[in-house]
Parts: structure tokens; sequence; C-alpha cells
């Protein structure tokens, strides 16, 4: 079979399962913090910001060390990326779960889970792009889905073994049967055949490009937003007289609600087209906040709020790619991706840790709850700034053709200190 004929064959769909696990173990973990949380925070004798630092270090991590990664298993291809990410997982978790001081924490569940993470989804996702083209929309969608699911099964059954075993032993857990996962995966995964598997970096180009920057900027927006109640909801409501597995099922809801919009918004956007569908999927941002201004100690509303984030938020990572393929082609799309989501990593190191140390301050969660609201409006209306096509997509007329900054401005001397700073990369990356 010719490397054109693999192309939307059964063997890329053995790649979709490999991600959808993959991703749903790493991500899982990573997103059942909340759970821990508190346990953690009494362990340690912390308070809620310095606690959350541990939950914005790992995904900061994460989202950043996707570039190397990425990088790495469009050169190498994923199976050694993944087979890695098994043993951060392993490690890191059990690690964790000895550790003494919240210090050790940062190190341990911070660059262990940063690195699983790192290792599982991003990079996957992206040999998953070249191996579809008809059904691109509807894989990628899938591969994505296992985040939700992770996060939907992960922090229930974390709040559980918590209740009976204590956070420790739940972490040795989870590092067990986690690696176990990312070991099938491993076995499964393939590099995508053609020119999508064997990319040189877009980082460079990417960066350059003036709607590329844009992206990046509504991104980090968004994220600062996002990750605020995948750490806060649930101490949020457990001060509020709700019961520990029913408060970690909120976190469940925003990863199972998110679950069917990554599948649903995948479709949709063949109909309404790419960056119409991701576009709304940001103004549900503003709209989840204001519901939790208005919650109260109302389990219902919380979960209608948990419910419009996790559809926002799931259309964010499965049409997130499809906007970067439209954009730029798939070759390369792990590169880019990793790239674009280095706004995630950053969101997620400066909302949850700021939101931490505003409740502590003020003993309430109402001005980190604005903070989120006006961040998550901001991140919509940069959105609105570019026109689209009558199908719904960006209106650009060469997305990959960066304009140039004036020489001498502050712009350009920004922009060319970050360019040598991407050669540097490239040039370690590709030797």
């Amino acid at each position: 079979m010719s490397e054109r004929q693999l192309i939307d064959s059964p063997r890329g769909w053995l790649t979709v399962v490999a991600t959808f696990f993959s991703s749903a173990v790493a991500l899982g973990a990573v997103y059942s913090f909340g759970a821990f949380f508190e346990s953690m925070a009494d362990d340690f004798g912390t308070g809620k910001g310095s606690t959350a630092v541990i939950f914005g270090l790992t995904t900061f991590s994460f989202f950043w060390l996707s570039l190397i990664t990425s990088r790495l298993s469009d050169r190498y291809g994923p199976r050694p990326v993944l087979a890695t990410g098994a043993v951060a997982l392993f490690v890191g978790l059990w690690a964790t779960s000895y550790v003494n001081s919240i210090g050790a924490g940062y190190i341990t569940f911070g660059v262990g889970a940063g690195i699983a993470a790192a290792c599982a989804y991003i990079p996957m996702v992206g040999h998953v792009g070249g191996w579809f083209e008809k059904s691109r929309a509807t894989a990628v969608g899938i591969s994505v889905a296992g985040i939700g699911v992770g996060t939907l099964v992960m922090n229930p059954l974390a709040a559980r073994l918590i209740d009976s075993y204590g956070w420790r032993s739940t972490y040795r857990i989870f590092g067990v049967v986690g690696s176990l996962v990312l070991v099938v995966g491993t076995l499964m995964m393939a590099r995508a055949p053609g020119e999508a598997g064997a990319a040189p970096s877009r980082m460079r180009e990417a960066f350059f490009s003036p709607t590329f920057r844009k992206l990046w900027l509504a991104a980090l927006c968004y994220a600062t937003a996002l990750f605020i109640p995948f750490v806060f909801v649930v101490p949020y409501a457990k001060e509020r007289g709700i019961s520990a597995v029913a408060a970690a099922t909120l976190v469940g809801l925003l990863g199972g609600s998110s679950v069917l919009s990554r599948i649903g918004f995948s479709w949709l956007t063949n109909h309404f087209g790419i960056f119409r569908i991701f576009r709304f999927g940001f103004v549900l941002c503003p709209i989840a906040f204001a519901t939790w201004l208005l919650a109260g100690s109302s389990f219902v509303t919380l979960v209608i709020f948990m419910i419009i984030m996790g559809v926002g938020y799931g259309s964010f990572v499965a049409v997130s790619p499809l906007v970067l393929a439209d954009l730029f082609g798939v070759v390369g799309l792990g590169s880019l991706m990793g790239l674009l989501y280095t706004a995630c990593g950053l969101g997620a190191l400066i909302g949850p840790p700021v939101a931490g140390r505003m409740i502590d301050v003020s003993g309430g969660y109402t001005m980190p709850l604005l903070v989120g609201l006006g961040l998550g409006l901001i991140s919509f209306l940069l959105l609105t700034l570019f026109s689209t096509t009558p199908s719904g997509n960006i209106a650009v007329a060469d997305a990959s053709s960066g304009e140039v900054p004036v020489a001498g401005s502050g712009v350009a001397t920004v922009m060319g200190a970050f360019d040598e700073t991407l050669l540097e990369l490239e040039d370690w990356l590709d030797p």
C-alpha cells in the first residue's frame, strides 16, 4: 500500500485510539488536581495560592515542553516520545506520593506529570492530523476527546480513592495504571505517512504570521481564565457544603461536556466553518464565569456553569488544530500546535496561582471570578478582529507570510530577540 493510500485508512484509526487513551490518563492525572487540592494543602500547611502553583507549573511545563516533544515526534516518530511519557508519569506521580514539602511537589508533580502530558497529547494529535484528509475533523475530535473522558472519570475516581486510601496512595495507583496505558498506546502509535510525518519545524514561520500572533494572544487570555475552575471549583463547592465526591464531579462534568463538544464541534465545522465555530467556543467563557458569579451555594447552577465552560473548552481543543491546519497545512502541525499552546501553559501558570492569592487575601471568590469573566471577554473580542470567508474560515490572503516589523522599533527589537531564540531552539532540535 502506497503512502497516499494510507491516508484515511484503518491504520490511522489505531493512532486515534492510542491518542484518545494516552491523553485521557496523562491529562486526567493533571486535571484531577482539584480533587487533591485540599488534602495536599492541609498536609503541607500551605495556602491556596502556593498550593495552586503545583497545577500552574505542571500545566506550564506541559504546554511549553510540547514545543520540544512535538518537534522530536515530528523528527523521530511518536513511539519514543510516548514511551518517555510513560516513564515520566510513573516516576512523577510515585515520587509525588512521598514528598513532605510543597517545594518538592513543585518538582516531582510539575516535572513528572508535565513531561508525561507533553509527550502524550500535542505530539500525538499532530500525527493524527497527518493520517487523515476526508475524516480529519472527526479523527481529531475523537482524539482530543480523550482529555475530556479522562477529566470526567478521574476526578470523581480520585475523590473516592482519596477518601478510602489518602491522596498519596491515590497518586501511586494513578502512576502505575496510567503508565501501563501509555505503554500500550506506544505500541499502537505510528508516524503519519508522507510529508506530514517527517516535517520541518514551523515555529519561526508561524510566529511571524500576524494572524498566528493574534490567535496566540487570544489563547493566552482564554487559558488564564480557563484553568481557574480546574483548581478552585472543588474547594469552592466544598466550602459551601457540597460533598467531596459531588464537588469533584463538577470538574468531571467540565470534561464530560467537553467530550461531546469536541466531537460535535468538529462535525459542525463542516457546516458552519472552522473559525466561526472556534470563535463561538470563546464567547462561552465569559458567559460561564457570569453564571459562576450568580451560583452561590446552588449545586445546579454550578453544574450549568461547568457544562458551559466545558463546551467552550472542548471547542477550543478540538477546533484549534483544524484552524492551524487550515492556515498552514498539516506539514509540521505538531510544532504549530506546540507553539500555540505555549499560550495555554503561560495562562495556567498565571491564572490559578493569582486567583488563589486573591482568595487568600480577600477571603472570597468574587475578585478572581470577575477577572476570569474579563479575560474571557477580551479573548473573544480579539477573535472578532478577524474577518471570515463565506464558508466560515479566517479570511487572510497569506496566513504563512508574516508582516516584518519596522526596523528600530521596540516591537522589532522584541521580535528579533524572539526570532533568535527560535532559531537557536530549531538548531538544537535539528543538529
